[in-house]
């Protein structure tokens, strides 16, 4: 079974929408927890406009589960989870202006800079995840840089998963094999939901933990956030 980290992002979006504290956020992520989720992700941005630095500093010590902090380590973000020091960091390469992460990093090119992060965040004994495209040379390069695990990036997954399955999901078996091969741990996010997931993780049945934000809480608009989670959670059983 993958572990589900529920990303609390747009409830944080919701709540600066309107001001004040209401959805409260960090109520939102102590219930998630109580449904029965394993993790909580957050992904600051620099310009805040949904998780802030001061939420991620309040949720610490609230949270029982994992808790992964994710984003692009400028100087920061990097300073802010080495004052947090969550279970894990999730180095995802966004632009300061980008709408959602969309691509992974080319661990290739950057060996250098991320050998360089891997080992900053590991002197903290935060466990590092690099969030890659479905490529088996990007598995190995993560590993060669000092990662943990790989986080795929599964948006071409699931655009194409309605057409075929099988098709969809070939690249992200191969990089799965490699990241394993490799030793890496392997985690999976973007646009996963509650058609495609189950697929995903039975066709990989070794992932470690599947990060969904927008879906689930899109899904809680219409099921509960409870009865969301639960649903979520099953399909994570594969």
């Amino acid at each position: 079974m993958a572990r589900l980290s529920v990303n609390i992002n747009k409830i944080a979006t919701l709540r600066n929408a309107r001001g004040g504290n209401i959805p409260d956020v960090l109520k939102a992520a102590v219930d998630i927890e109580s449904f029965g989720a394993q993790g909580i992700t957050v992904h600051p941005r620099p310009d805040e406009r949904h998780i802030r630095y001061s939420d991620v500093r309040a949720l610490k010590p609230l949270i029982r589960t994992e808790f992964n902090i994710e984003g692009n380590p400028i100087e920061s973000f990097r300073e802010l989870v080495m004052e947090v020091v969550p279970a894990q960091v999730t180095l995802v390469p966004d632009a300061h202006d980008a709408i959602t992460s969309n691509a992974g990093w080319n661990c290739v090119a950057n060996r250098e800079f991320l050998t360089r992060m891997c080992s900053f965040f590991h002197s903290k004994g935060i466990r590092v995840s690099i969030f890659i495209d479905p490529d088996p040379v990007q598995a190995v390069a993560a590993r060669e840089c000092g990662a943990d695990r790989v986080e795929l990036y599964t948006a071409a997954y699931a655009e194409g998963f309605s057409a075929s399955p099988e098709k969809a999901i070939g690249p992200y078996l191969a990089t799965a094999r490699a990241a394993r091969d490799a030793g890496l741990g392997l985690n999976a996010g973007h646009d996963l939901n509650l058609e495609n997931l189950r697929y995903f993780i039975r066709t990989i049945p070794w992932t470690d933990e599947v990060s969904i934000g927008h879906a689930l809480i899109s899904d809680a608009l219409y099921l509960g956030l409870e009865q969301t989670v639960r649903r979520y959670l099953e399909e994570a059983r594969g």
